[in-house]
């Protein structure tokens, strides 16, 4: 058999040939009826050199836009040119909650002041204060270079999320994800892959003609764990996303597989099959101690730690059936955790670990799921019948997931209450298998 031959990059700072330039495209398919209407306007002096031939005013838009909780106008009005010049009445009268206006400013060796305001239009007439001031919700400035413009407009829009519902934003925060490409009468490639939530900024990597699968961020956001079969078989690889480099950290006989950081980032949970059928194991990324978790004949796979790290969620046959269980580290004890529907796995607990989310088939469909661990009530978010691989969002209000449309591999989002979905179809290949980074700072 052929071995690998690279024909990527290793170091994320590198953009690698035409197979990357698949960038995705966010689309919102569903958003929240009654969703809070709120006015981007056109920035004093805005410029479109924003990298992907966009403005700040565009990015902060499609931003807050596709959050699903925000209804953005951007109506055809005289750009203020400073808060006093806001005329609230007028926005009233439009039903507009909040209005966000900005000036950009040149400065010497090609980098530019930021100056941002996010107002609220009812705040100086509930308080009988016509100060315009009273309006204001924050006032900041930045400055960026060229290059750095898209990243501030994301750390603004989550200021605005922020502000305005009291929960830290996703804007600025990446994913991974693996995409399959399939040229005519050659072999598939197979491609790890890093952009920004919203799909931009796609940078390779790993490029290999063997299969990559399971990519998993370490808790800081600055290295990612994977299965690469380039030396012919399974083996897990831990990769440093600043530098590039990397290092096999593990490389058994048979199964090495579901590579998942511990809280610290001091351990990896993962699948071995060194005693025959797989089971959990943790490894010491320092000093390569493995303790095996699991036991017994069933299959044991797809561990994920609970975010106190007392715990691991897993993927068990031992019922009969693909079921999630949970393993307490203070006792070694295993509990199945549930019961509806007869396949449920590929789970992770939500941020305050009174939920999980997780693949789950209910009337012979696959779908993503949110099950209560209080009562066991299983809450399906989406069922398109071929979504699979969900990643819970940092702050836990949306979930990353694989799915199928226009016949082939997709992204999609759905938020933890099922109310907004978004799509992110690949413009070429397959995409699948994807991880929602934790925030990055």
């Amino acid at each position: 058999m052929m071995r690998l031959r690279f024909i990527g990059c290793l170091c994320i700072g590198l953009l690698c040939s035409q197979w990357a330039s698949a960038a995705l495209d966010l689309e919102l398919t569903r958003g929240v009826v009654g969703s809070v209407p709120i006015a981007v306007v056109p920035f004093v002096n805005d410029i479109n050199s924003v990298p992907g031939d966009t403005s700040l005013t565009a990015v902060i838009t499609n931003d807050l836009n596709n959050s699903g909780q925000f209804n953005v106008t951007n109506p055809a009005v005289e750009v203020p040119k400073s808060i006093d010049k806001v005329d609230f009445k007028a926005w009233q009268k439009r039903r507009v909650n909040d209005v966000v206006i900005g000036r950009v400013t040149s400065l010497m060796g090609g980098r530019f002041k930021l100056t941002v305001q996010l107002l609220n239009v009812f705040a100086n007439t509930a308080s009988g204060n016509q100060d315009p001031q009273s309006a204001v919700l924050f006032n900041e400035s930045f400055s960026t270079d060229t290059a750095g413009l898209r990243t501030l407009a994301h750390h603004i829009s989550d200021m605005i999320y922020q502000k305005l519902t009291g929960i830290r934003g996703v804007f600025s925060t990446k994913i991974a994800y693996i995409l399959v490409q399939r040229p005519i009468n050659q072999k598939p490639i197979y491609s790890l892959e890093v952009a920004d939530q919203d799909g931009f900024n796609e940078q390779t990597l790993l490029r290999s003609y063997q299969p990559i699968m399971s990519p998993a961020w370490s808790p800081q956001g600055t290295q990612i764990a994977y299965v690469s079969f380039e030396q012919g078989d399974a083996a897990i690889y831990i990769q440093n996303l600043q530098t590039g480099q990397r290092r096999v950290v593990s490389h058994f006989a048979g199964i090495n597989g579901a590579p998942a950081f511990s809280p610290d980032g001091s351990s990896l949970a993962l699948v071995l099959s060194k005693t025959g059928n797989p089971k959990i194991y943790t490894l010491n990324i320092a000093s390569g101690q493995l303790t095996q978790l699991t036991h017994g004949y069933a299959i044991d796979t797809e561990p994920s730690w609970a975010p106190d790290g007392k715990s691991i969620l897993f993927t068990s046959s031992r019922g009969g059936s693909p079921q999630i269980y949970q393993y307490q580290f203070a006792t070694g004890t295993v509990q199945r955790l549930t019961f509806s529907g007869n396949y449920n796995a590929r789970a992770s607990f939500l941020p305050d670990e009174k939920d999980i989310v997780m693949m789950h088939r209910g009337a012979g469909l696959f779908g993503i799921a949110k099950q209560d661990l209080s009562n066991s009530r299983v809450e399906v978010l989406s069922q398109s019948g071929n979504d699979e691989s969900p990643s819970i969002s940092p702050n836990g209000r949306m979930v990353l997931y694989a799915s199928q449309y226009a016949g082939r591999g997709v992204l999609a989002v759905v938020s933890i209450d099922g109310r907004v979905k978004l799509r992110l179809p690949a413009k070429q290949g397959a995409v699948q298998e994807p991880a929602w980074s934790p925030f990055l700072s």
